[in-house]
């Protein structure tokens, strides 16, 4: 055995190719299968992230936003990466590097300094705040905190920092989205609301979507209304600005003055309850005007209900252009139905993309049979269900709350399917079992520009089914015989 450079390494252990052949062969059984879904105390490959993350995306989505991680380096460059590696884009953010110092005394010292560096260098308009595993652990108070930071001087006494408490430990990055959106309007909506006054718009909140696409497409669709808005957490333009040779260390986000006066709105309209659930809670009881939460629009059912609503909530006849859209989509439909029909899915991520695909796959007609959610809950179960429950595609398909992609690898290669949907971490299951992944959702780290395709929407659900069918074909190109090798499929 030898190393990259040519030298002789002895191995740490030798292992038996028989041997390795034999467990190779038993984790495809049905007697592994079990023993898996036993387990109970470890977790293999999870379908999701941690709560921090999920904080970040949310901050970057406001004007001239610096997120700012009160924890230890090390984590804070996992959540930038991230976005980095998905994005293709630049995800600056900060941290007060706590260390060993700060786990036996607290954060305060790190956290006034990294206020103090980043307010002077960087020169935010805001830094929204929230924390990693250490400082949750050891019950540091963000509040007195940051209240000791301005009274010394640190940073500005008026200077906008909202926080959040966001442990790794606990819920996911959906979780760590609405609490920190929630907090970001909370403090710039603070003393903002006005008797009498309407700003005519609507307020949009796209939830945990880490697809650029689909903030334009709701832009779109909102333009062709003709309805004026205020998208909250926009990150359109913080992870898709143009490349002009021209570094802005924050391009895009929702202007802070809008988000102010979201409060005054004429509607709130929150897409995908689970990543909005305590937002969308506090906007109903506070917000002016009328309020709605709904499923995110993928297929053409959900976005006929979303186009509704829209139309329902403004008053406004439905634009003959998007009629149009919907009727591409119903063709696009009709032609390439049957390349899906009947196909078997098995389906992983967060619980708003999860409602989505289902949705989406029954009305192709095919089969989402293997459903999985590593941070569900039994609502969720339930919703999931009552959509396979109107739909003959939807029997015999089971429902997985709280399983990993361990889990999703023993049911593909024992109950095969012909494909999986989800993120880049399906890869090695898809890999094993011999069968091919579509990467909707979050993280995609190894295909290029799939965050620029909308997946919402009339022009989502041809993307959706254009990119599965073709697959479908480029499989029968390759895997058929001569004979049936055809020019027209």
């Amino acid at each position: 055995m030898a190393n990259a450079l040519g030298l002789e390494m002895k191995p740490v252990s030798e292992d038996d190719p028989a041997e390795v052949e034999r467990v190779k062969n038993w984790i495809n059984t049905e007697e592994y299968k079990e023993k898996n879904f036993a387990r109970q105390a470890l977790v293999i490959n999870p379908a999701h992230a941690c709560q921090p993350l999920g904080a970040e995306l949310a901050a970057h989505g406001f004007e001239g936003s610096l997120p700012f991680v009160h924890g230890s380096q090390g984590c804070a460059s996992y959540y930038r990466s991230t976005l980095n590696r998905h994005f293709r884009e630049p995800a600056p953010a900060v941290s007060d590097s706590m260390t060993e110092d700060g786990a036996v005394f607290g954060g305060q010292a790190n956290l006034h300094e990294g206020l103090e560096n980043a307010y002077t260098i960087y020169k935010p308009k805001m830094m929204p705040i929230f924390t990693s595993c250490m400082p949750e652990i050891i019950g540091d108070d963000l509040t007195a905190f940051i209240k000791n930071a301005k009274n010394k001087g640190v940073i500005p006494a008026d200077f906008p920092t909202p926080y959040a408490n966001t442990p790794s430990f606990n819920g996911s990055h959906i979780h760590g989205y609405d609490a920190m959106l929630l907090s970001i309007l909370q403090t710039l909506t603070e003393g903002k609301q006005v008797e009498g006054r309407c700003t005519g718009k609507l307020n949009l909140i796209a939830g945990f979507d880490a697809n650029t696409g689909n903030y334009r497409e709701y832009k779109r669709i909102l333009e062709a209304f003709g309805i004026p808005y205020t998208f909250l957490a926009d990150i359109s333009e913080t992870f898709d600005s143009p490349l002009d040779g021209h570094y802005k260390i924050y391009p895009g986000g929702t202007k802070l003055d809008d988000a102010a006066d979201s409060i005054n709105g004429k509607a709130t309209l929150a897409l995908g309850s689970y990543s909005t659930a305590k937002t969308y809670g506090w906007i109903k009881e506070g917000y002016s005007g009328k309020h709605a939460v709904m499923p995110m629009p993928f297929g053409v059912a959900k976005t006929d209900a979303f186009i509704m609503k829209i139309a329902e909530l403004f008053g406004k006849p439905i634009p003959e252009s998007l009629k149009a859209e919907r009727g591409r989509a119903v063709d696009a439909i009709t032609d390439a139905h049957q390349y899906m029909h009947g196909k078997k899915f098995a389906l992983y991520g967060d619980p708003d993309y999860l409602l989505g695909y289902v949705s989406f796959l029954l009305e192709m007609g095919a089969i989402p049979y293997h459903i999985l959610c590593s941070k569900g809950t039994k609502k969720l179960e339930k919703e999931i269900q009552a959509l396979l429950d109107a739909s003959l595609d939807g029997k015999g398909c089971t429902i997985y709350m709280n399983k990993d992609l361990w889990h999703l690898r023993s049911l593909v290669v024992t109950d095969p399917v012909d494909g999986i949907i989800g993120d880049t971490h399906g890869k090695f299951a898809a890999r094993d079992a011999g069968i091919p992944l579509f990467r909707f959702g979050f993280p995609n780290f190894d295909r290029v520009n799939l965050h620029r395709y909308p997946l919402i929407g009339y022009s989502g659900a041809i993307n959706m089914l254009t990119a599965i069918c073709n697959k479908f074909l480029d499989i029968k190109d390759e895997t058929c015989e001569e004979r049936f090798f055809e020019m027209m499929r």
